[in-house]
């Protein structure tokens, strides 16, 4: 069953990749020139965590938000889920749905792909806002070796031992940890109820294999900060970062080296890496004034 996440009309995107059919779910609310609103790709990802900004923005746009192949209500088989097919899913959906420039908002993860499609085809996009950006999965930050990552990605892809793995890295409280290390800034909006939405979201039926890849690093567009800026550099369009004041240093740190770039507008508001979620009103309020054109 498919449900509204935001009181919007829920639509499906029915997309070939190499010898299989995948059933994509988005979301339209409002009306008004196009915004698509791409959700930070995590072993919880879903359309569901831009559903309050969805709601600030509609006044002004129609907002459309996605979510991404093996996440949220979309399908989940069990694909080698690389940046190959992330960077075609992201160039054959808005070529489908839209037929003129939008804006784009992409949070975490998503930047990369923004930004490299962005490069490749420069009418795409009228404006970018990026929303915490990053571009280096958990387990490379962490400083795990590709080898070391590519069996852990292995093993939670495996039929048997898998399953375990996947269950006891997606339990309530090691959510409810993660959320209160780096996601939220405020413990206090963590709730059981909240994190039971999350983990209700990691119970899908094939929910491990698009979360391992993530996790690894499997679906990491970008290898180093050089590619990152050197993408942030070549952009034709404006570009807005928003940066959460409590984000993690090492991602802070890759944050603010984009946002010093020559053109690129920047915006400190509270929060860290699920900023986009937690602070819904704060990031609306820094990106409209971008967006309809008033910021100079």
């Amino acid at each position: 069953m498919i449900n509204d996440k935001f009181g919007g009309v829920v639509k499906e995107y029915l997309w070939n990749w190499q010898t299989q059919q995948l059933r994509l779910v988005y979301e339209i609310l409002g009306q008004g020139a196009p915004l698509l609103l791409l959700p930070a790709f995590s072993s919880v990802s879903t359309r569901g965590e831009m559903g309050e900004l969805a709601k600030l923005l509609a006044p002004h746009f129609q907002v459309v938000a996605v979510d991404w192949p093996g996440f949220g209500e979309s399908d989940r088989p069990s694909l080698d889920y690389s940046p190959a097919l992330y960077q075609q899913f992201l160039a054959d959906f808005i070529k489908s749905v839209f037929n003129q420039a939008i804006v784009v908002l992409a949070a975490g993860h998503a930047a990369g792909y923004v930004l490299q499609l962005a490069q490749q085809q420069p009418t795409t996009f009228s404006k970018i806002v990026l929303v915490a950006p990053t571009w280096r999965g958990p387990l490379p930050t962490m400083g795990a070796s590709e080898q070391i990552a590519g069996m852990v990605r292995n093993l939670v892809r495996s039929p048997i031992i898998g399953p375990i793995l996947y269950q006891l890295n997606t339990t309530p409280s090691f959510l409810s940890f993660m959320y209160r290390r780096h996601v939220y800034a405020d413990a206090a909006k963590v709730t059981p109820a909240f994190i039971d939405e999350k983990w209700q979201t990691t119970q899908q039926l094939g929910a491990r294999f698009g979360s391992a890849a993530f996790v690894t690093g499997n679906i990491d567009t970008i290898h180093q900060q050089s590619e990152f800026l050197e993408l942030g550099r070549s952009l034709t369009v404006p570009l807005l970062v928003l940066i959460g004041k409590s984000s993690p240093p090492k991602s802070r740190s890759e944050m603010d080296a984009l946002a010093a770039l020559p053109g690129v507008k920047s915006t400190l508001i509270p929060g860290s890496l699920g900023l986009h979620e937690e602070y819904p009103n704060l990031v609306a309020e820094a990106v409209l004034p971008f967006l309809t054109g008033a910021l100079v």
